[in-house]
């Protein structure tokens, strides 16, 4: 390369060939960095699949890169002059390349934007850091529609995206006539209707060679890597994606709240791993899912909401992150310091809704959303458990976990640990929904239908316990009115039972 180039970092989760640091980019006076660092790997204990999945995602892209004609320096985290860190790597690169400038898409979480920003002044070198066009919605676009709301609540947001995507609208009007048709896709699990097989992909060379150094590496880290079949490339993720809109589509809506014994996936896309690494683009597999609807595939209720999880939820959670600040994971609105059991780690437990969610989430790193809310979620905040512990289990556990995505779900969603930013209420509940939603009761040790006694199900009284240990806090909420009222309908004796219920299965847990 004849004259000093341009550097141009690629974080793992900008797997894109669209990033806005490469819009007007010339080829042949570039150098684009791509760093494997011991401090994004090891920062918290990711899951061992998790880790070899993003690692070997960045191998194969850095290899789609150079055969579009881009020059690749990357290092590899077993290289003994590794760094271990962004900053250490750009200031090697910035040795060996003596670059005239950096350009660096922005960060996608507080830590490492706040790397980002410090390296002008570091390295003396001019940084041009990019906005994150992969997104639909600016930060900027966010803050216009957040300033003087007292409420930031998604819904009125995802109207704002679907009149700007123009998704699923008749001019200024919605498809159908309704924004949601959130009420259409609370079927219970089907006890007929057989799930599509997931597509899985074979690991090939450069897989196998992660693989070999996640094990090694990352012995002690959670998860396994038994099995590992997740898409590692651009072409396998939008073969999945085909596979979904195809299949999983069709009933998506009916059954996204739904669980089954031994079912991971059901009718889910298991897609947002290759979104928020990069490998797919959110607004394209929307789009694909519009053209099901249009050509007759796929039912409104299903197409809607899938795409309301994408420019509605996705969208919204990553504005409402840069929104709030660096401090939301110090939220604690319920003052909740229990420790998460041990189980989460291991999947042991005769819950057998526990059981399931966990021990698919160790086995692949992934569980969908209800799993996630209703089950792990809502046993954890139900327990009084620390939202910032919480929130780092949840990070580390699962495959499409980053912070700007995971942090607002946790502490805001499932914890209701930011006192009602992002939910009205807290998404608690006794065995009776999952009950309704799976077939994981009929399988477990537990009685569902006891509140106390040795097989009542505990999530029962910890339910009931939960609402009397917060009373002063929800009392006056609208959306809790009913719960109250049926716990001030059970006589006092039973109260106290099942509150004694509690507080023997807390202890227990110590």
């Amino acid at each position: 390369m004849p004259q000093s180039p341009t550097l141009i970092p690629i974080l793992g989760d900008q797997l894109s060939m669209n990033l806005s640091s490469l819009e007007d980019a010339d080829p042949k006076r570039t150098i684009l960095l791509m760093m494997e660092v011991e401090d994004e790997t090891g920062y918290v204990r990711h899951h061992k699949a998790k880790i070899a999945y993003i690692l070997s995602a960045m191998r194969h892209h850095a290899e789609a890169l150079r055969k579009a004609g881009w020059t690749v320096d990357y290092v590899k985290l077993d290289d003994p002059d590794n760094a271990g860190s962004f900053t250490g790597e750009v200031a090697r690169a910035v040795e060996r390349h003596d670059p005239t400038r950096i350009v660096v898409t922005q960060a996608g979480e507080w830590r490492v934007a706040a790397m980002l920003e410090a390296w002008e002044t570091m390295f003396a070198v001019p940084v041009d850091i990019r906005p994150d066009t992969r997104f639909i919605a600016s930060q900027a676009e966010f803050e216009d529609w957040a300033k003087d709301r007292k409420e930031l609540r998604m819904e009125f947001f995802y109207r704002l995206m679907r009149r700007k995507t123009g998704l699923l609208m008749k001019g200024d009007k919605p498809e159908g006539g309704k924004w949601n048709y959130d009420a259409d896709n609370r079927k219970p699990a089907p006890k007929k209707e057989t799930p599509p097989e997931p597509l899985t992909f074979a690991p090939d060379r450069i897989t196998r060679e992660v693989l070999r150094l996640v094990a090694g590496r990352f012995d002690n880290h959670p998860g396994s890597l038994d099995g590992f079949a997740y898409a590692v490339t651009a072409e396998d993720a939008r073969a999945q994606a085909e596979a979904f809109m195809a299949h999983g589509l069709p009933r998506f809506g009916d059954y996204q709240d739904a669980m089954l014994t031994g079912q991971h996936q059901l009718w889910h896309s298991v897609l947002s791993p290759y979104m928020n690494s990069g490998l797919l683009d959110p607004l394209e597999l929307c789009r694909m899912a519009e053209e099901e609807y249009e050509d007759g595939h796929a039912s409104l209720n299903s197409v809607e909401g899938y795409i309301r999880q994408i420019i509605g939820w996705r969208e919204y959670v990553r504005g409402l992150y840069w929104h709030v600040g660096p401090d939301y994971v110090d939220r604690n609105f319920l003052r909740a310091h229990r420790k998460l059991p041990g189980f989460y780690w291991t999947g042991e437990t005769d819950m057998h809704c526990m059981a399931q969610a966990l021990g698919q989430t160790l086995d692949t790193a992934h569980a969908h959303h209800i799993q996630r809310l209703m089950v792990t979620g809502n046993f954890a905040a139900l327990i009084g458990a620390d939202p910032a512990e919480v929130h780092r289990w949840y990070l580390e556990i699962y495959i499409d976990a980053y912070e700007w995505v995971e942090l607002p779900n946790v502490v805001g969603m499932s914890q209701f640990a930011d006192g009602g930013i992002i939910a009205s209420k807290p998404y608690v509940s006794s065995g009776a929904y999952i009950n309704r939603m799976s077939d994981y009761c009929g399988h477990c040790r537990y009685d569902v239908k006891q509140r106390v006694g040795e097989d009542a199900c505990p999530f029962n009284a910890l339910y009931w316990d939960f609402l009397a240990r917060h009373e002063s806090r929800f009392e006056g909420n609208v959306r809790m009115a009913m719960a109250y009222r049926n716990w001030n309908r059970m006589a006092e004796e039973d109260q106290k039972a099942v509150r004694a219920q509690a507080a023997g299965y807390l202890k227990g847990l110590e």
